[in-house]
């Protein structure tokens, strides 16, 4: 089941970011600007968090392994789709039907996941299914680059869609972790309402949106960042960026999964604490990166960066499971994908790539940073609740 899922949201990832990696060769054909070139990221980012609430809802209770397979079928066609587009408008109508069955998967998945394994593991197990997100991207950065170098931006997306519907067959054999399915009490708006009067979930969920603000403009304007500042040339820029992104995030998501389930022997806030601690260290690092006028040295203080910045992948997720009840644990998950993309990626691209045009690239990339530091701040102030908020859990 672990090996399954981390296949496919590794595929997840890779088609997400493919498209970032080709946005020079897109830009060309399709006579765009940055903010335009933005605003694709934000298309599929609105459609994820508006579809994830509802999709959530209904999963928690019929069951989750329809909508997983619906959804990974979906993407993957999408996805192809993407490379037939002949006009910026159909780019953009088909980069939103990703967003809705990439919504399938990232509302359900985690929460399906961290049901086989006990609290004590989930650290470690839910910072293994989530380094598909860096591994996932940088093989979009990779692979979107050196295949569109070669054979153009729509070979790449054919190549990279059709995995996704080998996969979607096998994730129709999944077995569902619940013996029942127990049914929210409450409406739609009353249970999701209720979720956010659970203070760690409230500030575990912002300080993702806060971290995904940044972390989403790099994923989208890194690349480009290297081609316009570096000279890079498509291929090199994407594998640069990709080789980074991969092996940092590798060490970073497991390193911050073993280190918070290791820490809660001494500290029962330990997702928290670890997870605002490496947001706080990895700040002035990418500042650095962004900053500096050497090659070399800004490609050293980013691996730093995103390795830090990736501890906390398993750690925050472990919260939402831990202080949340069973029955609406997707519900968790799919309205923490709505507030963190709605605060976070889904407007960061598009304000990067205005604030690029008015200003510089590096200008706007630097000015996101910021939010890491509030990011790591709101995870210190998490901590504060962290405790009563799963000793409630336990007692209902």
């Amino acid at each position: 089941m672990l090996g399954l899922l981390l296949s496919v949201n590794l595929v997840n990832y890779l088609d997400r970011q493919v498209l970032y990696s080709l946005l020079p060769q897109i830009q060309e054909e399709l006579a765009i600007n940055d903010a335009q070139a933005g605003r694709l990221a934000s298309a599929f980012m609105l459609v994820y968090m508006f579809a994830a609430p509802p999709i959530g809802y209904w999963a928690d209770k019929h069951g989750r392994r329809l909508w997983i397979t619906v959804g990974v079928a979906l993407w993957s066609v999408a996805t192809v789709a993407s490379g037939l587009a002949a006009t910026y408008t159909l780019l953009f109508l088909a980069r939103a039907a990703v967003g809705i069955g990439e919504s399938c998967y990232g509302a359900i998945s985690p929460s399906f996941v961290a049901e086989h394994y006990p609290a004590r593991q989930r650290g470690s197990v839910l910072a293994l299914f989530s380094m598909a997100i860096p591994v996932g991207s940088a093989l979009g950065y990779i692979i979107g680059g050196n295949i569109g170098q070669h054979w153009g931006w729509r070979s790449a997306f054919y190549i990279v869609g059709v995995p996704g519907l080998l996969l979607a067959f096998l994730t129709a054999r999944l077995k569902e972790p619940r013996t029942t399915i127990e049914s929210a009490p409450h409406s739609a708006f009353f249970s999701y309402r209720a979720l956010f009067d659970i203070p760690s979930f409230t500030l575990v969920t912002l300080a993702l949106a806060a971290m995904t603000f940044a972390l989403g403009g790099y994923a989208v304007w890194m690349p480009s960042f290297f081609h316009r500042t570096w000279g890079l040339d498509l291929a090199q820029a994407g594998t640069i960026f990709g080789g980074i992104t991969v092996v940092s995030g590798i060490v970073g998501s497991l390193a911050g999964g073993w280190l918070s389930d290791w820490a809660l022997r001494f500290n029962s806030r330990a997702h928290f604490l670890v997870s605002g601690l490496g947001l706080v260290a990895g700040m002035p690092l990418a500042m650095v990166a962004l900053l500096s006028r050497n090659f070399h040295v800004a490609a050293g203080a980013l691996f730093l960066a995103e390795f830090f910045l990736f501890l906390n992948m398993g750690p925050l997720n472990a919260v939402i499971v831990a202080v949340t009840d069973l029955k609406s644990r997707s519900m968790a998950f799919a309205a923490n994908i709505f507030v963190l993309h709605a605060l976070g990626d889904a407007i960061s691209p598009a304000i990067i790539g205005a604030a690029s045009d008015a200003w510089n690239l590096r200008a706007a990339l630097f000015g996101a940073s910021f939010a890491l530091g509030l990011a790591g701040l709101l995870c210190f102030w998490g901590m504060r609740h962290y405790d009563r908020d799963c000793a409630r859990v336990q007692h209902a």
